[in-house]
């Protein structure tokens, strides 16, 4: 969405604004060295297709040996065209569900950003755009980036993770900042999700948007990109989505699957909101079970009720998402993640707001094997 719009955004530009001072602990939502908003009960209840509940309790790695660092997509609602510093309930909440759990695998590190709102891309709607400054986030994070790198980093391996307005920074960083420079080989892997802006030619998995950074292909590669945007099975991208195919150019829209790497279809390990909460919007959920169970923690998996693949199809590259129905299993068919209005779903976003609960469990289980990969090749990691 936020790389989308872009192009539009582009004649509105706001008042020069202050760097922001990223010494202050109250500029990031994670950082391993303070309390913070990556703090927080993540346990989870795993529902079996037999029906049986069986408690995960979370647990975050003592001592991590790699770092993440993570963008979040656009949430904000403050009023103007950018955000403020201060974190709100949006930004909390998205790191909840997008990346917190990343503690269990890596240091984690989230700073804040002035973001393009969400008021600022509903203005677009009316006849009074508001003004914004698309490079203001982007140079935030840049200058996030540098400073964990000058103060933090000590020549760790790192992970790169964004979701939507964040990926599109992200993309940006990696090309200007990383990309073919000595600091890439401290990458693990950028994860770059629901996005549809990383680019590839017809067939190859590098050349595109990155000269020297490939699609990651088998859960030990480094230095590589997971990237995708999912839609349901039975709701394929129509001609005017939003994702799938680049916004300009040639090529296609990277996919590579979090459950399959080298291709075709996988168990999508995902970890669901219980109360069917997304990144923007609180959705009714479905009872998990028939007849229903208590369920008390805040999040719940379902093995083996989603497969997912990357489809080409129209000039489209996606993530196609399939609900394993079959008539003994007593768990809901109905996973909770479209984009509504008015009762109506928008088939142009997809499974947007879920795209990272969809392959949570794969994520994390591809950070561990790039972790074990990175610690062989650089012996003097920490």
């Amino acid at each position: 969405m936020y790389s989308r719009l872009l192009f539009i955004l582009a004649a509105f530009s706001c008042v020069p604004c202050l760097a922001v001072d990223y010494a202050d602990n109250n500029s990031w939502l994670c950082r391993p060295d303070s309390l913070n908003a990556c703090d927080t009960n993540l346990d989870s209840t795993i529902v079996t297709a037999d029906g049986t509940l069986t408690l995960e309790p979370y647990k975050p790695l003592r001592d991590p040996k790699v770092d993440c660092f993570y963008v979040y997509p656009t949430v904000s609602s403050d009023p103007g065209g950018n955000s403020d510093m201060k974190a709100g309930p949006e930004e909390t909440g998205v790191i909840h569900a997008q990346f917190a759990r990343f503690g269990s695998v890596c240091r984690t590190f989230a700073p804040l950003y002035r973001q393009v709102t969400l008021t600022a891309l509903r203005s677009l709607f009316t006849d009074k755009p508001m003004k914004i400054d698309p490079a203001l986030g982007y140079n935030d994070v840049v200058d996030a980036w540098n400073h964990y790198l000058k103060h933090d980093n000590q020549g760790r391996g790192v992970v790169l993770i964004g979701h939507s307005q964040g990926s599109g920074v992200l993309n940006q960083l990696i090309a200007s900042q990383i990309d073919g420079k000595a600091i890439q080989s401290q990458i693990l892997s950028a994860m770059l999700i629901g996005t549809s802006d990383v680019v590839v030619p017809e067939g190859k998995d590098t050349g595109g948007s990155f000269k020297n950074m490939a699609l990651c292909r088998n859960p030990d590669d480094l230095q590589c990109l997971l990237t995708f945007a999912s839609f349901r099975t039975e709701i394929p991208p129509p001609n005017d989505s939003r994702f799938g195919r680049p916004r300009t150019g040639t090529g296609n829209s990277a996919c590579n699957n979090p459950a399959n790497l080298a291709g075709g279809l996988g168990e999508l390990k995902a970890y669901f909101s219980t109360a069917g909460l997304t990144i923007a919007t609180a959705q009714s959920q479905q009872d998990w079970l028939t007849p229903p169970a208590d369920i008390s923690t805040p999040f719940v998996q379902v093995p083996g009720l989603l497969n997912g693949q990357c489809v080409k199809d129209r000039g489209f590259s996606y993530l196609s998402v399939n609900v394993n129905s079959q008539p003994a299993d007593p768990r809901t068919d109905n996973i909770t993640g479209d984009v509504i209005v008015e009762g109506a779903i928008l088939k142009d976003w997809g499974l947007h707001l879920i795209d990272m609960h969809l392959g949570m469990g794969n994520m994390l289980d591809l950070v561990r094997s790039q972790t074990n990969a990175y610690l062989k090749t650089h012996s003097g990691a920490h």
